[in-house]
């Protein structure tokens, strides 16, 4: 038997959580459910799910903490919730590691198809044929271990930010558009989300880059996209 999918889902709306879960069952995928952050933590911990749907507006710690507590240990892909369409909040969730961000109310079929995505790039990441390494100064990737180290010291990607990575090195050299990134790393569903491509941008330039200010890894093609210098 096929392995299920196991999300964490975490919101302090009781028809929320029966939501959710109701539509995530129809996916295939079996869900375990936290009321606030502390228990949502722990949760994680001790459950390890393959993907964790988070609410913001939480009791105890809010869905901001509880996605800046998760990224200290944990790569693990989340979709943010939030009553709010403000555009500062969806910056600041994807700034704090998370992957996606859903504006409540939202219909069955948006939250599918957002957790199918996730979890799309999740799995292709892995799958993708790629060379064995790759290095670039201090850079060095081993994609059959998917590990990325500086100097010699590991660097934590989250899926995507493993995504992002990989379509920029294993096209290193060319100008790659906006377009272009969120088709092959978000999928055609979010062409119209450029600010993912700025916000994980910079957080690869947190990660990659000796002066994320002043970048030598990813070059800014300004008005068009982003190019990886290999040479350096």
């Amino acid at each position: 038997m096929m392995k299920k999918t196991l999300v964490l889902v975490v919101d302090d709306e009781v028809a929320i959580l029966r939501y959710v879960s109701g539509n995530l069952r129809r996916e295939g995928c079996v869900s375990i459910l936290a009321n606030n952050g502390q228990d949502a933590l722990r949760l994680a911990a001790e459950e390890n799910p393959e993907l964790i749907i988070l609410d913001i507006m939480m009791p105890k710690l809010d869905g901001f903490e509880v996605c800046r507590g998760l990224r200290e240990w944990s790569q693990v892909p989340i979709i943010m919730l939030s009553a709010r369409g403000d555009e500062q909040d969806k910056v600041k969730c994807l700034d704090l590691g998370a992957d996606d961000y859903i504006t409540k109310p939202f219909g069955a079929e948006e939250l599918l198809a957002r957790v199918r995505a996730v979890l799309r790039r999740t799995k292709e990441a892995a799958a993708k044929p790629t060379p064995s390494s790759f290095a670039a100064g201090e850079l060095k990737i081993s994609f059959a271990q998917r590990q990325v180290t500086i100097s010699d010291k590991e660097v934590k990607l989250t899926p995507t930010e493993y995504s992002l990575l990989q379509e920029f090195v294993l096209n290193a050299g060319k100008v790659l558009t906006h377009a272009h990134l969120l088709n092959m790393v978000w999928g055609p569903e979010y062409r119209e989300e450029r600010e993912y491509v700025h916000v994980f941008v910079r957080r690869l330039r947190n990660k990659i880059e000796p002066d994320p200010t002043n970048p030598k890894f990813i070059i800014t093609a300004p008005a068009v996209g982003y190019q990886f210098r290999a040479t350096i």
